[in-house]
Parts: C-alpha cells; sequence; structure tokens
C-alpha cells in the first residue's frame, strides 16, 4: 500500500488503483536510473523521501539523523538500480526496508530523545484543560515508544502511524505475517504497559493514538 502525507502529517492510504499506478510509475522511473537517469532519480527522492524521514524520525526520535537515513537510502538505491528487479511491495518495500536496516544500525549506537520529541513550548496565552491533558498524553507515547525495542518501535511505527497493512509491513522487517503479527501484538502490550505505569490507559489518548495503544 502506498501512502502519502495529509495535512496534518499523517499517513493516509490511496486506494488500490492509486498505488497501482504509483508503483507501475515507480518500475518506469527505476528502469530509467537503472541507465544514469538522474531526472528520473530525482522524481523517486520527491515522491518516497517524506515517508522514510516519518519513519526515520519516529525509529530515531532526531531529525539530523533521520535525513541521514533518509539520504543513504538514495544512495544505496542509485547503487543498487541495475540489479533492482520488482518484487513484493516494490520499491516503497525495498526502500522501507533499507531506511529501517539503517535506523537499526543507528539504533543500537545510541538512545536519545530531541526537541523535536517533545510537544511545543506553550505561549503565554491560558491552555485549555483538554488541550493539556492532550500534550501529555502526546509526550507519554513518545516516551513509551523511545523506551520499546527496536523491532517493537518498528512494528508500530510502521503499521499504526505509517498504516501498513501486516503483509507489507512483515515484509520491511523481513517476517512471515504470522511472525510479524505477533511481534506487532507484543509491541503493543509493552505499549500498553509502559503507558499504565506512567498512569495513562487508551481513554487518555488522542484518538490517533487510541488503536496503536489498545
Amino acid at each position: 500500500m502506498r501512502l502519502e502525507t495529509g495535512s496534518t502529517g499523517r499517513a493516509i492510504p490511496l486506494g488500490p488503483s492509486s498505488a497501482r499506478t504509483v508503483r507501475q510509475s515507480d518500475e518506469a522511473a527505476m528502469a530509467r536510473v537503472a541507465i544514469g537517469d538522474t531526472s528520473a532519480f530525482t522524481v523517486l527522492v520527491r515522491r518516497h523521501s517524506p515517508a522514510l524521514y516519518r519513519v526515520s524520525v519516529r525509529m530515531l526520535g532526531d531529525s539530523h539523523e533521520a535525513e541521514d537515513v533518509v539520504q543513504e537510502c538514495f544512495v544505496r538505491l542509485w547503487q543498487h538500480a541495475p540489479r533492482w528487479r520488482p518484487a513484493g511491495a516494490g520499491l516503497f518495500g525495498w526502500l522501507h526496508r533499507a531506511a529501517m536496516n539503517l535506523c537499526f544500525d543507528r539504533f543500537r549506537k545510541f538512545r536519545v530523545v530531541t526537541a523535536e520529541a517533545l510537544p511545543d513550548p506553550a505561549d503565554n496565552a491560558p491552555l485549555a484543560d483538554g488541550l493539556i491533558e492532550a500534550d501529555e498524553a502526546r509526550l507519554a507515547i513518545v516516551r513509551a515508544l523511545n523506551d520499546l525495542s527496536e523491532r517493537y518501535r518498528a512494528a508500530l511505527v510502521l503499521c499504526y502511524y505509517e498504516g501498513l497493512s501486516n503483509a507489507v509491513a512483515a515484509e520491511v522487517l523481513d517476517l512471515n505475517v504470522k511472525a510479524m503479527e505477533s511481534l506487532l501484538h507484543r509491541a503493543r502490550k509493552q505499549l500498553r504497559a509502559l503507558l499504565e505505569a506512567r498512569q495513562f490507559t487508551a481513554h487518555d489518548l488522542p484518538c490517533c493514538y487510541t488503536e496503536c495503544a489498545a
């Protein structure tokens, strides 16, 4: 399933026909990249960079590291283009698998929470209680995600934040679908436990997070 970014910054799934058109366009572009066509390469960079950046920054919690991951993904794509063949989730899956593996490499070296992961500073105007509570809940889930293992975080980021199907997420993480479902179940359970330890439940979270922590 191909995704694009909506006005809220969350991933919005495209319909089957649109996803098929994007995939066919990717394959045609890759055929040109394979013979050194830089304009086709630029099209692919513009098309896929936003999703790769979203995944990387949620995995790493660092915008600069996420940018480096995206850049390295496309360096690898350029180098691999003559040998690339469409399979599975196509170029979308290939790029996401490359990005996730690069994140795993960095994830093992450091664990950070940067300013980008924290709520925006409050201005001098008083906030409604509901907004304060939502901000606290968002911060709680960001911190809980940061405390998860790399595989658990990856499962939640791919399936709930990016909206990938279990089958596509399984391909990205090099798992079979049954193993992916088990990983996702354990990730949700661990996230829920971390949130409950902070006195948060799914009912306390903004609606965009409730399924992730349910």
